[in-house]
């Protein structure tokens, strides 16, 4: 049944407020997909010995009751030993190369404790000042979550595509059902539908309960008190019983509970975008227990799905009674949902509204108009007609938004349609055009008219009752369409401002080098990702520079990159050298507040120093991708330098490379989005094809950023990058 606060007399926190829409929904994504996890381990020796670890490590393989070091890791985590963990461990520590495998699968425990986990590892070999490998060093990053987050994607996906295929709704209601089941096993779920009035829940769908307890429920009438879905769903609020054998809402069921084996039950009121009651969505449990984030998040989103479900299939059924009164009105139907499917490929919403005007003329009428309040003035947006002198005469005329005497005036202020058959009141060019007569429909998104669309007839054409109506609900249809398509363009406008304010705004002018520096979004760009670079002055003549990338995306990441980049700018002044400067980053980064953990975060920061003889450079790399130095004579050298990641140990491993460049040479920096950049086949550009990119480029600092971005963007051949891409290029001048 469905969720919401109690009755007087129950426990307050069964209670649950209804929240908005959209923000709910972006919790529930949150609460489902989580954040990734880093672990890190460091071992030592043949027998592979535990030498240090951090929490994260302890807590994924079960163990932090009991964490220990100074074992070896196949005491550690046995389980391991038959997984062939401890053959890799193994190979690099008698070959000293590392290696990495993505997606790898873990069964971590034993028996009925044990869990399938899923990371991203890598297995660096730990050498000595005489560069024995007296180690291996581990890193992962759980990617479990991922996984399911797909899974759950995924099979939400297929249920939305069978909801856009218009399939049957107890087909429908039934695999969102075994869906759920299947993602939380020991969840039974439960939809019932509200009749037409609200007042009684008609069964939907329950492929797990009995059914004798379906019969018995199926038509309850809906009120406080009436278990959890008829409470949830009048009230029209989440409803969670954790107890059904001590809770009052279920004394007049809790026999019938009980014969079922049922002893939870938390409940959702599905609802319609005008708050109508559609049904309640119900998840049952064996045993009493109270909902995790995860179980309200779930339930969240597949009450939303259902109610889309529900919507279509009710908008189906009015379209099919509508058929049955008159045949004629098929053809209108069968153009609205096409003209439907029309309106939501275009994503800028003038777009939109030019592709509604064309929809509409000449299969409505032969003319037509679309108008909407921008600044307090109505704005002719978009305008169809059979001849371009026709579309100008049309287009030039702006209606009057304070006029009584205009039909669009009016139908903005009252938000009703307005038809005739003359022409429209006020002035306009309705005699050069013909006009015989009009239509008049409100454009409105979630109770707020902002605009409308104008039929006009000529001739013999007239508006009959199926017009009229089809044109109302095209224009309904175009409001949703239209305000998504905003809506979308104001996120990416958002995204990018953003990501914006994280790197530098303009390039400055540096004495004796040039700069260049690239960012590219993996995807459309909706997300602000953990890419990031910097260049600033110090006090005394040198420069800052860095570069880095933040595990994870969107606002966590964000703010982690702010946190490391202010970090950087407060400090460098008064810090000796790149390395304290990365030593001060890690300790603001580890000493985060735990809900704004993003995981770790890779870095090169350096200084430069101009010369008379070019630029003097010390480094730092913390985990991140190696530097490139071209040389003079064309050559591309990777310039190695020990680091480890930052924020994730309270000291990590540092050293100071320090290189000259002289005139004309350069320093690159990237991030693994441009070695890890795929083609069609999968295969991954990698350090090899970097280097030889960047062998003999054209001269200056965009000579070389253009070079490696010809070669990563010939070589993935405009396949869609999985991960974002940041470059920045430093070249010493002669001036």
């Amino acid at each position: 049944m469905t969720s919401t606060p109690r009755r007087p007399g129950t426990p307050a926190q069964h209670d649950a407020p209804r929240v908005p829409a959209a923000p709910a929904a972006e919790a529930d994504l949150r609460a489902l997909f989580g954040e990734s996890t880093a672990v890190f381990a460091s071992v030592a020796g043949p027998a592979h010995l535990l030498e240090a670890a951090n929490p994260a490590f302890f807590t994924a393989i079960g163990r932090t009751e009991h964490a220990r070091t100074g074992l070896p890791i196949a005491e550690v985590v046995p389980e391991l030993a038959d997984q062939g963990f401890l053959t890799l461990l193994d190979r690099v520590y008698r070959t000293g190369r590392p290696s990495t495998v993505r997606d790898a699968r873990v069964v971590l425990g034993e028996g009925g404790s044990a869990r399938e986990a899923f990371f991203d590892f890598t297995h660096e070999p730990r050498r000595d000042a005489g560069g024995n490998v007296m180690g291996v060093r581990m890193i992962g990053v759980e990617t479990t979550q991922v996984k399911h987050a797909q899974r759950l994607t995924a099979e939400h996906r297929a249920l939305l595509e069978q909801i856009a295929r218009q399939a049957p709704l107890d087909e429908v209601l039934e695999g969102m059902a075994k869906v759920i089941e299947t993602l939380s096993p020991e969840v039974l779920v439960s939809v019932l539908l509200a009749d037409p009035d609200g007042r009684h829940l008609r069964h939907g769908t329950a492929p797990s309960l009995p059914d004798f307890y379906n019969q018995a429920i199926d038509g309850i009438a809906t009120g406080d008190g009436v278990g959890s879905c008829g409470t949830a769903a009048h009230r029209r609020q989440r409803v969670i019983v954790t107890d059904i054998a001590t809770d009052p809402y279920w004394d007049d069921f809790r026999d019938l509970a009980e014969r079922a084996g049922l002893e939870a039950c938390w409940s959702t009121p599905i609802l319609a975008r005008d708050n109508r009651l559609l049904g309640t969505f119900a998840m049952y449990h064996r045993t009493p227990r109270s909902p995790s984030e995860s179980d309200l998040a779930l339930a969240g989103i597949f009450a939303d799905t259902a109610a889309l479900a529900i919507e279509r299939h009710h908008a189906e059924q009015a379209r099919l009674a509508a058929e049955a009164r008159e045949k004629a009105a098929r053809d209108d139907l069968t153009f609205l949902l096409q003209a439907s499917n029309a309106l939501s490929t275009d994503l800028d919403h003038a777009q939109t509204l030019q592709r509604l005007a064309t929809l509409c003329a000449p299969t409505l009428a032969p003319l037509c108009a679309v108008d909407v309040i921008e600044g307090g003035r109505v704005r002719r947006i978009a305008t169809a007609a059979p001849t371009a002198y026709e579309r100008n005469l049309l287009a030039s005329h702006i209606p009057v938004y304070d006029s009584s005497d205009d039909a669009v005036a009016r139908v903005l202020a009252s938000s009703l349609t307005e038809v005739a058959r003359r022409t429209p009141t006020g002035p306009g060019p309705w005699q050069d055009l013909g006009v015989t007569g009009y239509l008049c429909a409100p454009l409105t998104d979630r109770g707020q008219t902002f605009g409308t669309l104008t039929l006009l007839s000529t001739g013999d054409h007239t508006f009959d009752g199926h017009a009229v109506t089809l044109a109302e609900e095209l224009a309904r249809r175009a409001a949703t369409a239209a305000h998504n398509a905003r809506q979308y363009t104001q996120r990416v406008t958002l995204a990018r401002d953003l990501q914006a304010g994280l790197l530098l705004p303009d390039l400055p002018t540096l004495p004796g080098a040039e700069l260049a520096t690239s960012y590219h979004p993996a995807g459309e760009g909706l997300e602000i990702s953990g890419d990031f670079y910097d260049v600033f002055p110090l006090d005394d003549g040198r420069w800052a520079f860095m570069l880095g990338d933040v595990c994870g995306r969107g606002a966590l990441a964000a703010a982690t990159t702010a946190l490391v980049r202010n970090t950087a700018r407060a400090v460098a002044p008064l810090l000796a050298g790149p390395e304290a400067v990365v030593h001060a980053v890690n300790r603001a980064l580890t000493k985060r507040h735990n809900s704004h953990d993003t995981g770790f975060v890779t870095l090169v920061y350096g200084h430069f120093t101009p010369t008379a003889d070019g630029l003097d450079i010390e480094l730092v790399r913390a985990g991140h991708t190696l530097p490139v130095h071209l040389t003079a004579d064309g050559a591309a050298r990777l310039v190695r330098s020990e680091g480890s990641l930052l924020g994730i140990l309270g000291s990590p491993v540092l050293s100071v490379r320090s290189l000259r460049l002289a005139p004309g040479e350069s320093l690159v920096l990237y991030t693994d989005g441009i070695t890890e950049a795929r083609d069609a086949t999968g295969e991954q550009f990698g350090e090899d094809r970097l280097v030889r990119a960047l062998t003999s480029p054209p001269p200056g600092a965009q000579g070389v950023l253009k070079a490696l971005s010809h070669a990563v963007q010939d070589f993935t051949d405009g396949h869609e990058t999985d991960d974002d891409q940041a470059t920045l290029v430093l070249t010493a001048t002669t001036g």
